[in-house]
């Protein structure tokens, strides 16, 4: 009976996990913890900090992609390619999707007040920038803009959490993410440029075609490089951090050359592998830094 308890209770997680696509947190929360370096060389981190910094993440995030799950729920079963999703597919039922909604949100919340005041009052308009973003497609194609910014919004509050003020500094990663983020969400839309014409949906590939927004997609990755670039400066960061740097430009590039407007049969190898290790190297890069610094 017991066994049969944690297998039941294994299978829920694992449904839930794949509705929030759990393993998409390595492209967003590598940027919160470079964030939370870069506070980190003028303000004491404590591992407490740390820990609510990563819940409360982890709570934002929940909560964001189970409302976005739901707020799509009618338009992913229509799609071909999301019609298996948990909700259409009646895995995960509307009411259980509420309540995990609501759950996840109160996790955010409730770790933010653990980290400060000003972080418990900030959760909840960036919980409504988070919801809003699901509808954005249903009347702008600047839509992987609005998510970018959104997500752009993950280094700002780690670093208010650390350091409990707002610098400009922080902005080139913030802008990094952003750009990064809108700039692939609008690659891997290119999939759906057929089916949101003929639901009328907003998307940029479907307004401008697949060619123009793969260009415009490469136009923000190269801002992408450039803030990512400008972090060298602005916190004076060794050339260790120059090399990773050049190696994800070189991703990038990679990343664009292997995904085409008449061939997306790459694209999840650009989508999942190339971004999971772009972010991955930027946190070694900053890990790397940290060593380099507490050496000298």
């Amino acid at each position: 009976m017991f066994a049969e308890k944690i297998l039941k209770w294994r299978s829920t997680v694992v449904v839930y996990g794949r509705m929030i696509k759990f393993s998409h947190t390595i492209f967003a929360l590598p940027f919160a913890l470079t964030a939370l370096i870069l506070a980190h060389r003028d303000n004491p981190v404590t591992y407490s900090l740390i820990f609510w910094i990563i819940v409360a993440m982890a709570g934002a995030r929940s909560a964001a992609m189970g409302f976005n799950r739901l707020a799509d729920a009618n338009i992913d079963a229509k799609n071909p390619r999301t019609a298996e999703r948990e909700i259409p597919a009646g895995r995960i039922s509307i009411k259980e999707t509420a309540l995990f909604i609501i759950g996840s949100s109160i996790v955010f919340i409730l770790s933010a007040l653990a980290i400060s005041e000003l972080c418990f009052l900030l959760s909840f308009p960036v919980l409504l920038a988070l919801f809003g973003y699901s509808y954005t497609k249903r009347f702008t194609w600047l839509s992987h803009i609005v998510l970018g910014l959104v997500q752009g919004l993950a280094p700002i509050a780690v670093w208010v959490a650390v350091t409990g003020t707002f610098s400009y500094r922080i902005l080139a990663l913030s802008l990094t993410l952003c750009t990064y983020i809108a700039g692939f969400d609008i690659l891997y839309s290119c999939q759906d440029l057929d089916f949101d014409r003929r639901q009328k949906l907003y998307s940029m590939p479907a307004r401008f075609g697949a060619a123009k927004a793969m260009h415009f997609s490469s136009i923000l990755h190269l801002i992408t490089f450039l803030s990512l670039l400008s972090l060298y400066w602005i916190f004076a960061l060794s050339q260790f951090y120059l090399l990773f740097v050049s190696v994800i430009g070189i991703l990038l590039i990679v990343e664009h050359r292997i995904v085409k407007p008449d061939d997306l049969s790459r694209i999840n190898i650009a989508f999942f592998h190339v971004n999971s290790i772009i972010s991955i190297l930027l946190f070694t890069a900053l890990i790397t830094e940290e060593m380099i610094g507490r050496i000298s």
